[in-house]
């Protein structure tokens, strides 16, 4: 009894502690403390780092630094690459004095608050500018508002305090955090920051288990908790932003797969993967119940699931999550793209929609989620058709997502939010200036799929889909933590003509070449000069 009464005081000493801890730090809470600690949490360092200010340099210090485009004859879309970083640049942000952050960040454009997904979406272009200031930094804000059960709000506000309560339904996500974190590690083979960065990503993993799943262990969220906020998915009974509607979600359960993949990619990378071997088993269960029990074979699509096991009869870009996974065979993923070039569906003036141009609800001016074309979503599908090798759609899917937001550019003299699926025009009351997310289409997507150029600085390879026949390239393309390549294509008469191709490199690198009707050449650079295909 008395080894009862001594461990039963221990606990309550220890409750007291961690709840005075609680009162006299970030998380001064009004009522009974719940948290129960994560051991990850424990070795998240973000949460007790001394705040760093950087600012930034001027636009025109960073021209001189940044990345630069070449391309005989488009002077205007090199304009607009510049004027998208120029937006960027006059975006970043310091953090308040008391809040918590911890570094300089680039701000989402939106209401002054952090935003999770957004800013996750702006790391895929802004990554390309990190010689000139650490935008991949601005994610470790999120990372030292992590609470003690490894929770993270997908909303935090200017002075720190998170908007919204951690059980609540629209609280957190999108987590696409592990795959921007390896994303930015493929380019730049900072391995220190997945080591820093390794303990507050799995922690939040594990909270998304244990307080996001169905008894099944199928995933949950809602409509602000996906991102996209009013997109028809739930039934008429509840509320479409903010419930979960008793429902599978479907983009929830594909991006936790992602997780699992990206951490464990991770964890191999820095040799921890043996703590979150149990993530290989949930890929396993999710594998198998996405590609079957939220398929459907009456239209060949992956759809929401409700709780009677019957589907949700909307399809929407969030069914392409699984392009950036292996959940489906080659059988259903091939009829799941078809979609993609069908005119009544997805494949409409401005692609792609965030819903399908069939469904009660598309709205040809957009009208957000119910319709709109979003450049984060829309960077989503083209870079998962070209990992699954989907080439000839990805390069007209982003061609023509480039083209649309160069023309409402043009028009308009600026980026917007979203874009009409209809019309070359801004969606429906679209926030102007936005970069933010729409930095993507005229630098990611410019460089990555208009020049073609994308690298993995971890398996030392550029690989480059030649397309244009005029003079291109790039200059100043970061490779890896120092070196800087120059890229340059000669002009050619035909897409057949072999290309003659210039590189300046301190790195050497693996060079793979594509060209043609599916030609391809791969050769060792190791000097500066002509490369002989």
């Amino acid at each position: 009894m008395k080894r009862l009464l001594i461990f039963g005081l221990l606990l309550t000493l220890s409750a007291s502690s961690f709840s005075q801890d609680l009162k006299s730090g970030p998380y001064d809470l009004p009522y009974k403390n719940t948290y129960v600690k994560n051991v990850f949490v424990a070795e998240n360092e973000f949460r007790t780092k001394t705040p760093v200010k950087t600012v930034p340099g001027t636009f025109e210090q960073a021209k001189k630094i940044l990345p630069s485009p070449v391309w005989k004859g488009h002077e205007k879309e090199i304009e607009m690459y510049w004027h998208a970083w120029q937006i960027a640049i006059r975006n970043i942000c310091q953090p308040k004095d008391g809040s918590g952050f911890v570094s300089s960040y680039l701000d989402v454009a939106y209401n002054g608050n952090i935003f999770m997904w957004d800013t996750a979406f702006m790391m895929m272009f802004a990554r390309y500018g990190y010689r000139f200031f650490p935008f991949q930094n601005s994610l470790d804000n999120f990372y030292a508002k992590q609470h003690p059960d490894g929770f993270i709000c997908r909303e935090i506000r200017a002075d720190g305090s998170d908007c919204f309560e951690r059980y609540d339904p629209t609280s957190t996500g999108p987590n696409l955090l592990p795959w921007v974190e390896l994303a930015y590690f493929k380019q730049f083979g900072d391995i220190d920051r997945l080591h820093a960065i390794f303990p507050a990503l799995c922690a939040y993993a594990k909270w998304w288990k244990l307080n996001r799943t169905w008894p099944n262990g199928t995933y949950w969220t809602s409509g602000w908790g996906t991102g996209m906020d009013n997109m028809p998915r739930v039934k008429s009974e509840y509320n479409p932003i903010y419930s979960h509607g008793h429902m599978e979600w479907l983009d929830a359960n594909l991006q936790q797969y992602l997780v699992d993949y990206s951490l464990l990619q991770i964890g191999f990378y820095i040799e921890r993967w043996q703590e979150i071997e149990d993530m290989e088993d949930e890929m396993k269960f999710l594998k198998a119940h996405v590609g079957t029990k939220m398929w459907s074979d009456e239209d060949n699509f992956l759809h929401d699931r409700y709780a009677d096991g019957s589907l949700c009869d909307t399809k929407g870009i969030s069914a392409f999550w699984a392009l950036q996974t292996d959940v489906l065979d080659k059988e259903k993923l091939d009829k799941l793209v078809a979609h993609l070039e069908n005119d009544v569906e997805f494949a409409r003036t401005h692609r792609v929609p965030s819903l399908s141009a069939d469904h009660s609800k598309y709205n040809a001016a957009g009208r957000y989620w119910q319709g709109g074309v979003w450049p984060g979503a829309n960077y989503m599908v083209i870079d998962g058709l070209w990992r699954q090798g989907y080439h000839k759609l990805c390069r007209e899917v982003a061609r023509n997502h480039y083209d649309c937001v160069f023309n409402v550019w043009k028009d308009t003299g600026t980026f917007w939010e979203y874009y009409s699926p209809e019309t070359k025009e801004p969606g429906f009351m679209a926030r102007k200036d936005f970069v933010g997310w729409t930095g993507l289409p005229p630098i990611a997507v410019f460089i990555e799929y208009v020049l073609g150029i994308k690298s993995d600085y971890s398996e030392k390879t550029v690989e480059w889909d030649i397309t244009n026949l005029e003079e291109h390239g790039i200059d100043r393309y970061p490779f890896g933590p120092d070196a800087s390549i120059s890229l340059k294509v000669a002009a050619r008469k035909s897409a057949e003509d072999t290309p003659i191709i210039n590189i300046e490199t301190s790195e050497p690198f693996k060079l793979v070449v594509l060209w043609g009707n599916g030609k391809s050449s791969t050769v060792q650079v190791d000097k500066s000069g002509k490369v002989q295909l």
